[in-house]
C-alpha cells in the first residue's frame, strides 16, 4: 500500500525536476544565442564602454581604478578575488534553488521566476545595448586580473564562442547574489539572517575588482531586480507545525465559560452535591 503511495509521488518529484532543468536549458541556450547575435559589434561596445565611464564621472560615482590599483600589489588578494567571481557566483546559485526546492518550495517558485526575469531582460539589454567591460576598455586604465594573476573564465574576446564578454550591463552576477540573499534572508528567522547580504556585498566589490564590470553595472542589476520582486507575489507563510504526540480529545472551557454554565439561585449548592438519582 506504502509502495502504491510513494511511486507516484517520486515520479511526480523526477517530474517537477525535469521541468526545472529544462527551464534552466532554455534559458541557456537563450544567453548562448545572444552571444551570435552581437558578433560584430566590438566598435558598438567599446564605445558604450567609454559613455558608461563618463557617465560615472559626471555622477560622482567612485573610481574603479581605485579600489583595483592597490589590491594589484598583493597577488593573493587578486587571485581569491579572481576565484570568486569565477567559481562561487554559478555553485552559490544553484546550491539555494536546490535548498528552497527541497525546503521551502513557494520561495523556491519566486527565487526562479525572480531569476527568470532578471536573465531575460538583461539578455534584451546584452543584444541591445553591447558593452564592452572596463577590463577591455583602453580609456578606463583597469586591469584584466583574470589574464594577469588568474584563474581566468575569459578566452580572447574575438576568438571567445563559450561566452558574451561585452555584456556587462547590467551585471547578473550581483543581480543573481542579491536574490539568493534576498531569498535566505526570508526563510531565516534571527539576526545573523542579515549575513547573507555579505554575498552581494563581496559579488560587487569583486566584480570591480577584476575589471568586469563598473558600478553602474551593479546598480542597474539591483534596480531590475526590485522591480521584479514588486511584481511578483509573496509566498505564503509556511503552515504551523503541529505539536508531536497524542492528541488529548477533551477540551477544557474557560474559567469565563465554567463561570457562565454553573447553576446558580438559592439551591444552587444543593443541586452540585445532591448525588445522582436522588431527585
Amino acid at each position: 500500500m506504502d509502495a502504491t503511495r510513494t511511486a507516484p509521488a517520486r515520479l511526480a518529484t523526477w517530474q517537477r525536476a525535469a521541468r526545472e532543468l529544462a527551464l534552466v536549458a532554455v534559458l541557456f541556450l537563450a544567453y548562448k544565442a545572444g552571444r551570435q547575435v552581437v558578433a560584430g559589434q566590438d566598435d558598438v561596445a567599446l564605445a558604450n564602454g567609454e559613455w558608461v565611464w563618463r557617465l560615472e564621472r559626471l555622477l560622482r560615482l567612485p573610481d574603479e581604478t581605485l579600489v583595483q590599483g592597490p589590491l594589484l600589489s598583493h597577488e593573493l588578494l587578486v587571485r581569491l578575488a579572481n576565484s570568486y567571481y569565477a567559481y562561487v557566483h554559478f555553485p552559490a546559485t544553484v546550491l539555494c534553488l536546490a535548498w528552497l526546492w527541497l525546503r521551502r518550495p513557494a520561495h523556491y517558485v519566486r527565487l526562479r521566476r525572480a531569476l527568470a526575469a532578471l536573465t531575460a531582460v538583461a539578455l534584451v539589454l546584452h543584444v541591445c545595448v553591447p558593452l564592452a567591460p572596463p577590463r577591455l576598455t583602453v580609456l578606463t586604465g583597469l586591469v584584466d586580473t583574470g589574464t594577469r594573476f588568474g584563474p581566468s573564465v575569459y578566452g580572447p574576446p574575438d576568438t571567445d564562442q563559450l561566452s558574451n564578454q561585452y555584456a556587462a550591463m547590467p551585471s547578473l552576477h550581483v543581480g543573481w547574489a542579491l536574490a539568493i540573499a534576498l531569498a535566505l534572508m526570508a526563510v531565516t528567522a534571527g539576526r545573523l539572517r542579515w549575513l547573507w547580504l555579505l554575498h552581494p556585498l563581496v559579488t560587487a566589490l569583486v566584480v570591480v575588482v577584476t575589471g568586469n564590470h563598473y558600478w553602474l553595472d551593479g546598480a542597474v542589476a539591483v534596480a531590475l531586480l526590485v522591480a521584479i520582486l514588486a511584481v511578483l507575489p509573496t509566498p505564503a507563510p509556511d503552515p504551523p507545525t503541529l505539536p508531536s504526540g497524542p492528541v488529548r480529545p477533551h477540551v477544557q472551557l474557560p474559567a469565563c465559560a465554567r463561570r457562565a454554565t454553573a447553576p446558580t439561585g438559592p439551591g444552587a449548592a444543593d443541586v452540585r452535591l445532591r448525588p445522582p438519582g436522588r431527585g
